[in-house]
């Protein structure tokens, strides 16, 4: 007790709070605590070269895998903390994530197995699925012409999914563009960072289920009545199969390539989706998207301050995760 108080009286009031306020930070913060570079230096020092050969190698195969990687991520982080929960399957108690509607579309999970595989066989149990996931989409970006993006490591598996916790984290695409910011500012991304990420609907695809909205029974006005026309050849039910391969490109000049093209298409409204139009009729994200279809290296700046927010988001300490043998399923 009097040591404590000797404590007090040494400061002055308002260094004494703002003494307990670092404490309380350095106690409860954790994500400068649990994340670094380089984290596997000693433990498995090949681990980031072997992911990112993996990475190179799917994509020489199956080159849509590096788009799959990009999702992961974004499906992962914003569901509770960049985890590896998705990659849980339904078993014993736990029902996997993807079986959202949010999941809808999504695939290549098994070539995530294939890149831990190739990690267990140099490094046992010491890597994680989080990190995996980080990393793929790390590798994955730069085999689409994107930024390199330095990411911190030391993430840990979850022991249960949140399939509960999917709609109210995920936007759907239907959501506003108000919500969507909503979202992403619940995890620390501002405006700017929510903008530059929608950019990545430069690549991939977008399943016809997620366009008639706009085109039957009546086009939506805001659309460009041309691309309209080639949508509804690509679509041309209102009712489409969503087990068939009907979709569109995101973007048909350069679809495979992180680039400011997306945004020089929504401002010709040509945005596949509800919330790439909203982005150039809302005032607060309207300046974000000329200043990014103007200047890509501008937009890859803010693409990759955005990811590392997003790929920080609570990252799970030793006490609360594991390393996963499998991605599939927690630890026996």
């Amino acid at each position: 007790m009097a040591s404590n108080t000797k404590l007090y009286y040494c400061c002055s009031s308002s260094t004494f709070i703002l003494l307990l306020l670092s404490i309380f930070i350095q106690c409860h913060s954790g994500k400068s605590e649990v994340l670094k570079v380089n984290y596997y230096g000693e433990s498995c020092p090949k681990a980031e070269e072997i992911i990112k050969q993996e990475v190179i190698k799917l994509y020489n195969e199956h080159g849509n895998t590096a788009v799959s990687w990009v999702r992961n991520l974004f499906h992962d982080c914003m569901v509770k903390s960049c985890d590896a929960s998705l990659l849980l399957e339904t078993l014993n108690g736990i029902e996997s994530e993807k079986r959202s509607g949010r999941s809808f579309g999504m695939r290549n999970f098994k070539y995530v197995n294939t890149i831990k595989a190739a990690i267990e066989k140099e490094c046992p149990l010491t890597v994680s699925c989080a990190d995996i996931v980080a990393l793929s989409a790390k590798d994955g970006i730069v085999m689409l012409g994107g930024p390199s993006i330095e990411m911190k490591t030391g993430r840990k598996d979850s022991k249960e999914s949140y399939l509960t916790m999917v709609e109210d984290s995920i936007p759907n695409h239907n959501d506003s563009i108000s919500l969507v910011l909503s979202r992403f500012q619940s995890i620390g991304i501002d405006i700017e960072g929510t903008v530059a990420l929608l950019g990545a609907h430069s690549v991939g695809r977008v399943h016809c289920v997620n366009l008639v909205h706009r085109l039957y029974p009546t086009v939506d006005p805001t659309l460009d009545p041309n691309y309209a026309e080639y949508l509804m050849r690509r679509c041309p039910s209102p009712n489409p199969d969503p087990n068939a391969v009907l979709y569109s490109r995101n973007d048909r000049e350069t679809p495979m390539i992180l680039d400011n093209n997306y945004f020089k298409n929504v401002l010709k409204h040509k945005g596949l989706l509800l919330v790439d139009e909203q982005l150039t009729s809302d005032p607060s994200t309207l300046p974000f998207v000329q200043k990014m279809a103007a200047d890509n290296d501008y937009f890859h700046d803010q693409f990759s301050r955005a990811v590392l927010l997003l790929s920080e988001n609570n990252p799970l300490s030793d006490d609360l995760g594991e390393i996963r043998k499998d991605c599939r399923f927690v630890n026996k």
